[in-house]
Parts: structure tokens; C-alpha cells; sequence
């Protein structure tokens, strides 16, 4: 009977190892790997090999590559995540949201050339990796929050239907110009109209797609592979390659070989810009379910090990014939269902998928197109977000619709364009809550401790002579000059003459060179009117800034209390 100890034993480690395994977890999990675990890991990962097969195949077709580098795509980044990957139960690989973008730029590039197609995907996945790493070691894990959960709803809906959309043209093996999600549903209604659709694929392919889509709910069955094997005896057996029903075909025999990926005369500003995007939707993915499951698991991931992780198993599909991967949210779940205990699961898939190609190539010689393209719609069906986005609409409209414009950019203008537009989007989102935020001038409730927003509590007592004013926000370039327009208002409309102004300065977390030379002119023009100006409840990292911008020397050390309580107690006792 198999033991809960160690399989090895492992001498303890020094100091310069632990250094080491800090950037090998996978090593580091084998130190303690647990005997028993090891019959629970072969069987996740024979079970996760039945999607990564048709997933990876189908992936790699619906991004522009012949359908075996889904497979070069799979097996080397699985193990390089299993030695830099910090995650236990994270499986890797081609992605459904990633396809559109790699799509698109392989589409522009490659000129129709798979070799060059090939290439072209090598690169983005080299810049992809090189972009994961360094975000990694720059210790920037904290970047995949920046952008707000609607507009992460908007560019993975706007995905999700290019995506669909991509893959309908071989569900009638219709073939379509690439122009756009909507341009290229109407040039397919016009084809379609026109009577150039083949009904036996599409039969194939709406077939295949139903089946998935009834078997999802049963978790524990290989639903995705069962449909494809469904698929590919319908194909024998009713020979539906005499009706124009196009196949897979040979897959060549052995394993993905080392290659720089280089692609003569490239547009590379268009392969930077799409390896960028791809990376950046890997980041986003990886960080949410990486979190997912630690949390579920119990366990702690570091962000920034994971963006390491998925840096060098990129780099390691982009120099080994594969194209960009990411986390998967279909796979990772059976593989933890399926009863996956560390990164033993991916290695054994990273196997099982490497025999296959040596020893079985042909397996799948038959598989449909319009099945591998099923596979790919079921996948984009779930990219979909819809219901959170009806909350979204009833609690805050301007980010609902903040939502949908990011939808309509990608959907419109394609996803690189989408995804630049998104960017921007989150960026004046974050500008303009810091550009136009909350201020109060605050006043005595009686019966409540401290002091509050005269707009909330009309009945507030301000104290003569005294403004006290809140600014919520951090002060920098953009809202410097509100901040001095609105605090002299609050002076002008002050029922009693003004001889102090306390900023209570708790939610100003940062002051950059523009806001802290505006307070140093309005600091003169208070005094000018005779108006001392005061801060309360300043942060030590601000009021350092402020002190380093040479600004302390003007309003002076007396001039900074710790509370706002003890700032009106100063001005109460020199009244």
C-alpha cells in the first residue's frame, strides 16, 4: 500500500537552495511529494488528455495554424508550467480567447503561408513570454487589476463573438475574408443566400456542437472528446467525405522541434502589438483562475510566480512550433474534478499527448473541420458574460455602458483594436474618478463623534472662522486646479469670516509636482487674505513628498496635526 510519505528522500534545504526553489515551485512541491498522490495525478492526467487532444487541434485551426501545432502548443508548455508554475492544479495550453487575436494578426501577416503562419504565431508567443517574465521579476503582478470587471466583461464578449463568428463559415465550409465579426456575418448571410453552403459539414458540425453542449453538465465525462469520436464514425460510416465534408487529414509523425521563430519582411509592430494583447488576456485569465482555486484549494499563489510561470510556457511554445497559451478554465476544472493534486497531472498529459504523436498519429485523421470548429464555439459560448453585466446595468449604468462600448471596439474594429481601445477606456475610467472625486466641507452632528459632510447632515454646525474641508482622492495633475477652485468656494461661502482652512487629508494618498506647487500658491493667496492653511491627518509618505518638493518650508511643521480632532483643538485655542 502506497504511503503519505515523500516518494524521495530530500536533504533539508540551505539558504542559497531556498533562493533557488522560489523560482521552481514545481521543484519544490516534488521535495514533499506525497506517494499517495501519485495514482490520483496519472489518472487526472489521462483523463485531462482527452481534452487536450481536440481542444488543442481545434484551437490551433480556429487561430490560423495547422491543427497539429495545438499540439506542439500543449505538450512542452505543460512542462515547462510544471517546473515555474506555481499553481498545483492549473492547466495549460491553446486558448478559445486567445484565438481571435492570434487570428488576427497571423491572417495580416502570414499572407497565407503556413510555414510563415507558423512563424508568425512562434513570434507572438516569444513576446507574450518575454512580457509575462518581466512583469514577473519586476515583481508587477498587481498590473492584471487594473482593469475594471465591466470592461473585462466588454473585451471578453467582444472575443467571444469574434471568436463564434470566426468559426461559423466552417460550420457551412463557406470560406469568408477576414473583415470583422459583423462584416463577416453578413458577407456569410450572402453566401449562405446564395446557396454556396455545404449542409452535410453543417450537419456535422450543429450535430457535434448539440452533443457537447448536452453532456457539459455531466462534469465527470469526457463530453468534448466523446463528440468528436461521435463525429469522426459518422464520417466513416456514412462516408461523408464524398458530400464535401472536409477532415483533419495526416497529422506528421514526432515531436515539436527547437526553432528560433523568425518570419522574413514581418510587419513586427503588428506582431509586438498582438503578442502584447495575447499576454496581456493570459495575464488577466491566469490571475483570476489562479486565484480561483487557491482559494478553493486553500492554498496561496504569488501573482508574481505566476506570471513567470506562464512567461516560460510561452517562450517554451514559441520555440518549440507552438503559438501563444494561456490557463484554461475548461480544463483546469476536470483536472480537479478528476482528483489532480500537483503539476504531475500536466506532465502526465504533456506524455500521453507526446505518445499519441509518435505511436498514433493518424488517430484522428478523420475529424471534421466543422467538429474541431464546434469544440471552438462551445468554448466561446462560455466566454459570455451576461448575467453579472444585468446587475451591473441596475447598480451603476455609466459602467454598463463603459462595458459595451469595449464590446462594440472589439466587435467593430477587430480584437487588437478592441483590446487597445479597452486599455484606454480603463485608463480615463481611472482618470476621471480621480478628476472630478467626492469633497466636503465638514461640520459638528450632535450626537455623533467627529465631523461630517454638511450636504449629508444640513444640520451640522461649522465652527466660526474655521473650514474644514475633505478632498477624496489623491491630488495630481489632472485635479490640482479643482482642488483649489473648490476649496476657495468652500472659503467664499463661508457664513463667517475665514481665518483657517484644515484639509482633512486622510484620502490623499499621494501629491505629485503639479498639485504640490498649486498648494504652495494657494497657501500664498490664503495668506494673502490672511487665511492660515492647515492639514489634518496626513499620510507620512505624502507629507514626505511634500517635504522632498521643498513645500513644508512654506507652510511650516506646525502647520500638520495628526487628527482632525486635535487640528480644530490647535485653532480653538489660538481663537
Amino acid at each position: 500500500m502506497l504511503s503519505d510519505e515523500p516518494l524521495l528522500p530530500m536533504e533539508p534545504a540551505t539558504n542559497n537552495t531556498r533562493a533557488w526553489l522560489r523560482w521552481l515551485p514545481g521543484v519544490e512541491t516534488l521535495r514533499s511529494y506525497q506517494a499517495s498522490w501519485l495514482p490520483k495525478d496519472i489518472v487526472a492526467g489521462l483523463v485531462v488528455t482527452t481534452m487536450l487532444v481536440p481542444v488543442g487541434i481545434a484551437y490551433a485551426e480556429a487561430s490560423g495554424v495547422p491543427g497539429v501545432y495545438g499540439l506542439y502548443a500543449t505538450i512542452v508548455p505543460l512542462l515547462a508550467y510544471a517546473i515555474f508554475g506555481p499553481s498545483r492544479i492549473l492547466v495549460l495550453g491553446p486558448d478559445s480567447a486567445l484565438a481571435a487575436p492570434i487570428l488576427a494578426v497571423v491572417v495580416s501577416v502570414s499572407a497565407g503561408d503556413p510555414s510563415r503562419a507558423i512563424a508568425v504565431a512562434g513570434m507572438m508567443a516569444v513576446v507574450s513570454g518575454l512580457l509575462c517574465v518581466l512583469l514577473g521579476l519586476f515583481r508587477l503582478g498587481f498590473i492584471t487589476e487594473l482593469l475594471s470587471k465591466p470592461i473585462r466583461y466588454g473585451y471578453m464578449n467582444g472575443i467571444a463573438l469574434t471568436v463564434l463568428v470566426s468559426q461559423l463559415p466552417k460550420f457551412f465550409a463557406i470560406s469568408i475574408e477576414d473583415q470583422g465579426p459583423l462584416r463577416e456575418m453578413v458577407s456569410l448571410g450572402k453566401a449562405i443566400v446564395a446557396g454556396k453552403a455545404n449542409w452535410y459539414t453543417f450537419a456535422v458540425g450543429a450535430g457535434t456542437l448539440v452533443l457537447i453542449l448536452l453532456l457539459k453538465p455531466f462534469k465527470r465525462l469526457p463530453g468534448i472528446l466523446i463528440a468528436v469520436v461521435v463525429a469522426m464514425l459518422c464520417v466513416v460510416a456514412f462516408k461523408l467525405q464524398g458530400y464535401g465534408v472536409k477532415v483533419l487529414g495526416q497529422i506528421p509523425q514526432g515531436l515539436p522541434r527547437f526553432e528560433i521563430p523568425w518570419a522574413d519582411g514581418a510587419d513586427l509592430v503588428k506582431i509586438l502589438l498582438g503578442g502584447f494583447a495575447v499576454g496581456l488576456i493570459s495575464l488577466a485569465d491566469t490571475s483570476v483562475l489562479s486565484r480561483t482555486f487557491a482559494a478553493r484549494l486553500h492554498t496561496r499563489v504569488d501573482p508574481n510566480q505566476e506570471m513567470v510561470g506562464l512567461g516560460v510556457a510561452n517562450l517554451a511554445a514559441g520555440f518549440f512550433q507552438g503559438f501563444p497559451i494561456s490557463s484554461s478554465s475548461s480544463r483546469t476544472p476536470v483536472a480537479e474534478a478528476a482528483g489532480a493534486k500537483t503539476q504531475l497531472t500536466g506532465v502526465v498529459g504533456a506524455v500521453v499527448v507526446a505518445l499519441l504523436l509518435m505511436v498514433a498519429p493518424n488517430l484522428m485523421r478523420n475529424l471534421p473541420n466543422s467538429a474541431l470548429a464546434a469544440v471552438v464555439i462551445a468554448a466561446a459560448l462560455s466566454l459570455f458574460e451576461f448575467a453579472d453585466l444585468k446587475r451591473i446595468f441596475r447598480i451603476q449604468q455609466w459602467e454598463f455602458w463603459l462595458s459595451i462600448a469595449c464590446f462594440v471596439g472589439v466587435a467593430v474594429f477587430g480584437t487588437i483594436p478592441g483590446i487597445c481601445i479597452a486599455v484606454v477606456i480603463a485608463v480615463i475610467e481611472f482618470l476621471w474618478d480621480g478628476w472630478r472625486p467626492h469633497f466636503a466641507v465638514l461640520g459638528r452632528v450632535e450626537g455623533l463623534r467627529g465631523y461630517h459632510d454638511t450636504k449629508r447632515y444640513p444640520q451640522a454646525a461649522r465652527i466660526p472662522g474655521l473650514v474644514l474641508f475633505r478632498w477624496d482622492a489623491p491630488l495630481f495633475f489632472a485635479n490640482a486646479e479643482l482642488f483649489q477652485q473648490r476649496l476657495l468656494e468652500a472659503v467664499d461661502s463661508s457664513p463667517t469670516p475665514v481665518r483657517r482652512v484644515i484639509v482633512a487629508a486622510e484620502p490623499v494618498t499621494s501629491v505629485d509636482v503639479t498639485s504640490a506647487d498649486m498648494l504652495r500658491e494657494l497657501s500664498c493667496t490664503l495668506l494673502d487674505r490672511n487665511i492660515a492653511l492647515h492639514f489634518a491627518e496626513m499620510k507620512d509618505p505624502v507629507r514626505d513628498k511634500l517635504r522632498r518638493f521643498e513645500l513644508t518650508d512654506v507652510i511650516g511643521d506646525a502647520s500638520f496635526h495628526p487628527t482632525v480632532g486635535s487640528a480644530v483643538d490647535d485653532y480653538l485655542h489660538k481663537s
